[in-house]
């Protein structure tokens, strides 16, 4: 970590998901919220961060879920969620993205949470683009706290960009079947990237899914033996 960035206190030890609207004072419990910039007023922003919360906004890098059709968007979209695949290192995008950040910032958010890193499934010829403009993001915000969703082939570099890397997934998942853990063969490739990212001088959290007391228990006993904060929630990360 540079010396620039090494006197900030870091993330507290309790972090939550919720990507749904309200509940401020459940919120107010956590120690870290990461949420929807959108969903959340200055006022409502500053009530959380009065109550000690560090406030972390939801940024997509390498994902647009804008409707109206962009210059920098893909012909593909996302099978899951439906947003459209960009070219990240499209001129209009990086404003668009460093816009967003600004604005979310400038709302009262403490920092931001990188989501949507793993290009090297989709458009790996991406990859050095995303590591450009998360460094454009550093160097825009150098006091913001920022938290990157996974992003494990932009290592070791990512680690001197950010904060604090999450590990969505790292022992449980969801399925049209249910919740359930990762297979035998996941889990143990999951854990040789984990063991990667316990030799960056960052934060580690794991975000795992789960509906029952021992998937959660096995879940959050996991993440310990690796070094990593876990916060459980549901597909829809409607928990709070």
């Amino acid at each position: 970590m540079s010396d620039e960035r090494a006197g900030r206190d870091p993330v507290g030890r309790d972090i939550v998901f919720y990507y749904g609207d309200g509940e401020l004072d459940k919120l107010a419990g956590y120690r870290c919220a990461v949420l929807q910039p959108d969903f959340y007023s200055p006022a409502e922003l500053a009530r959380l961060a009065a109550d000690g919360v560090r406030l972390l906004g939801y940024l997509s890098v390498t994902e647009d879920v804008a409707p109206d059709p962009a210059p920098w968007h893909r012909p593909s979209r996302n099978p899951d969620w439906g947003g459209h695949f960009v070219h990240v290192g499209h001129p209009g995008w990086v404003a668009h993205v460093l816009g967003q950040a600004s604005a979310a910032l400038d709302a009262g958010f403490h920092g931001l949470f990188l989501d949507c890193l793993n290009v090297e499934f989709t458009y790996p010829e991406d990859l050095p683009h995303t590591l450009a403009l998360i460094g454009a993001l550093r160097a825009g915000a150098p006091d913001a706290y920022l938290l990157a969703n996974r992003g494990f082939e932009l290592l070791p570099q990512l680690g001197e960009l950010v904060d604090g890397v999450l590990f969505e997934s790292f022992s449980a998942r969801w399925t049209d079947e249910g919740y359930a853990p990762w297979p035998p063969d996941t889990l143990e490739v999951h854990a040789q990237y984990a063991e990667r990212l316990l030799h960056l001088d960052i934060d580690l959290f794991a975000l795992d899914y789960a509906d029952t007391p021992a998937l959660t228990e096995f879940a959050r006993r996991r993440a310990e033996r690796f070094g990593m904060v876990c916060s459980i929630s549901d597909k829809a990360l409607s928990r709070v």
